[in-house]
């Protein structure tokens, strides 16, 4: 078998590997000096994307598809002592409408281990930290850790991403290693990054205010069962950021975002099985121009991959998103004048194939049927009433690393 694909935990080793830039096991330093322990690594994906209806990173129903979808990221780490860990990344993203691919900081931080024993490590980081939500929002943005082109949109956002990707400030790590299994919690606070797809996805872009991310608290628990077969994970958030208005429409006021992700996975020798559910609560309150509003969204996917012939996979997948769970329908919604009621949910089934032929080479390609456009990116389909309830998308991706 390929070593890239052969082994039913290869795609949690990659996370783990990437994950290890902040917070891993230091490798023994002995007869090194700190260059020595200097890493560099990138990768570079391009898609292309073709809709039926509605456009999803850039104008892919016009016929000729969209080549606007590219992620380019350089990552490096050096270790100035045994216990300290110095990492950073910097991100280039173009996704449609919603990113242009400016360059920006990923990540970076100052990671010391004060305890590194045979059994635990404890730890902290300070600086941009990666969130810890659910199985693949620390690394989501590599291709080669994702089992399909998209992640599960009713999960892992990509319209509202900033609010889930990193923070600013500090967090603390406790690991665990029992006969059986690895035990891992962290917890973290800083300010979360707020950016322009808050706003749209939200409905005040037209607005001259703007967001500004106040405190903010993550924090999740896993636990992997012998040697990752089994892996189990909790995470959850206290998001809040205070809209600034310059004016009385809309007028100041808050956003509060707190999740609950249930995460499980079984790994096999060549398939693995992976589900995860979600609670949402958001609010939105002290705005002048119209009443305090609060809901709580569910989420959940159950995801197939199977691995075969030393280098491919397919993966099956069904996703199921809701904004509100007391209108499941989205017919109250529309009954106040506020949109299509098909905005409020989005159920998606996914068929996808992947072929690494090399170790740092990956071609995919999958296919999605979406009865909604609760995830829908908003700012390349700036008119909610235009957008079609049923529609079909392919993606073809090329990602290279090293």
């Amino acid at each position: 078998m390929n070593a890239s694909k052969s082994s039913p935990g290869n795609r949690l080793a990659g996370r783990s590997l990437a994950l290890a830039c902040l917070a891993g096991t230091p490798p023994a330093l002995a007869d090194s000096t700190m260059l020595d322990t200097l890493q560099v690594h990138g990768f570079l994906s391009q898609a292309y994307i073709v809709t039926d209806e509605n456009n999803f990173f850039g104008t892919s129903s016009d016929g000729n598809g969209s080549w606007d979808f590219t992620e380019l990221g350089l990552n490096a780490s050096i270790r100035p002592t045994e216990n300290l860990l110095v990492a950073a990344q910097v991100l280039s993203r173009r996704a449609g409408e919603g990113d242009d691919g400016d360059p920006r900081l990923d990540y970076g931080v100052v990671d010391w281990q004060m305890v590194n024993q045979q059994d635990r490590t404890i730890g902290a980081q300070f600086g941009r930290f990666k969130n810890p939500f659910g199985f693949y929002n620390q690394t989501r943005d590599v291709a080669f850790t994702r089992p399909s082109i998209l992640l599960p949109q009713s999960i892992y956002f990509d319209r509202t991403r900033s609010l889930a990707l990193a923070a600013d400030g500090a967090s603390v790590y406790y690991e665990e290693r029992l006969d059986n299994g690895l035990l891992r919690t962290q917890f973290g606070v800083g300010r979360a990054q707020v950016d322009d797809d808050v706003e749209y996805a939200i409905g005040l872009d037209s607005f001259p205010g703007g967001f500004e991310a106040d405190t903010s608290a993550i924090g999740q628990i896993r636990y992997e069962h012998d040697g990752g077969r089994m892996v189990f994970a909790l995470s959850t958030a206290s998001v809040h950021a205070d809209y600034d208005s310059p004016g009385q429409v809309p007028g100041d006021g808050e956003l509060a975002f707190q999740p609950w992700i249930l995460s499980a996975q079984y790994n096999a020798e060549y398939w693995s099985l992976t589900a995860e559910y979600a609670l949402r609560d958001v609010e939105l309150r002290g705005f002048d121009a119209f009443a305090d509003e609060q809901n709580r969204g569910e989420s959940w996917y159950v995801q197939y991959t199977r691995r075969f012939l030393d280098d491919w996979q397919w993966v099956v997948r069904y996703d199921s998103l809701v904004n509100d769970r007391d209108d499941r329908d989205g017919s109250k919604y529309e009954a106040s004048g506020r949109g299509p009621a098909h905005s409020q949910f989005a159920d998606d089934l996914t068929v996808g194939l992947q072929w690494q032929p090399h170790p740092n080479l990956m071609f995919a390609g999958e296919y999605h049927h979406v009865d909604g456009t609760g995830w829908l990116p908003a700012e390349d389909n700036p008119d909610p009433d235009d957008a079609s309830r049923r529609w079909d998308m392919w993606l073809f991706q090329m990602s290279l690393r090293f």
